[in-house]
């Protein structure tokens, strides 16, 4: 399993939420771009980069740091937020950024994704609160469910599903270990977001398992290294073992 290093910018600073409520915000740095660039050179596997702000607006409000971000570090950047249109996308491409998620936009706009997965890394965010996906940065309900989305999108050509359990989510109390049925659900990559805390969190994520042997392909980390509970590092080797693909 790889490690994703989450780097949310809000306002320009790198910030973290605790179970996506904007106003229960912990600031962590001033500067985004030194923070992503020091955990790439600990050893991340990816940065996963989300602009809050545009995840509430629908506009790309921090897309000069999501930039700044991707021109500054040697790791592939996946990022995300405020992505409502092929022409958001398409910058964000054009500055660097690997892999760009679409949350809001695939509920809305599923034509879209299919459309950016033809010719780029797409991935699809399923961020989630009881089973029902949210969209509108966490505020609004869909009525739709994580398995019936991931379905709807189970031919489309998108590199990976990244679903985050928002009641988790800055908690640091642990991930969802019930990611099975994501696995089962179709042949798509799943990444697992909200709540490690702790190395030991990691480890259960490579134990994860769908059928034919199928497991989770990394793992968004944010609040637990802030908070210095284990080092980039450590965590790159708990999730290279038993269960993960280094």
């Amino acid at each position: 399993m790889d490690l994703y290093c989450a780097v949310d910018v809000r306002g320009g600073r790198c910030v973290r939420l605790r179970q996506g409520d904007y106003g229960a915000e912990t600031v962590y740095d001033d500067d985004p771009v030194a923070r992503a660039a020091e955990m790439a050179e600990q050893g991340a596997r990816w940065i996963h980069v989300v602009d809050l702000d545009g995840a509430r607006s629908g506009r790309p409000d921090n897309a000069g740091a999501v930039a700044a971000i991707a021109g500054a570090v040697s790791v592939p950047v996946q990022a995300g937020g405020g992505v409502r249109s092929a022409e958001t996308a398409e910058a964000w491409f054009a500055a660097g950024v690997e892999r760009v998620v679409l949350g809001t936009a695939a509920l809305r706009d599923p034509d879209l994704v299919r459309d950016l997965a033809g010719s780029h890394r797409v991935a699809v965010g399923l961020d989630a609160r009881a089973g029902e996906v949210a969209t509108d940065g966490w505020l609004r309900g869909s009525g739709r469910s994580v398995l019936d989305v991931a379905r709807s999108f189970a031919s489309a050509g998108v590199d990976a599903f990244v679903v985050t359990d928002i009641s988790r989510d800055g908690t640091l109390e642990g991930p969802d270990l019930g990611l099975a049925g994501m696995l089962d659900a179709t042949d798509v990559d799943v990444v697992a977001s909200g709540g490690v805390g702790r190395i030991e969190d990691l480890r259960a994520l490579t134990s994860v398992e769908g059928r034919g042997g199928r497991r989770l392909t990394g793992a968004i980390v944010g609040t637990a290294l802030y908070e210095r509970r284990f080092t980039v590092a450590e965590a790159v080797a708990a999730l290279a073992g038993p269960g993960g693909s280094g």
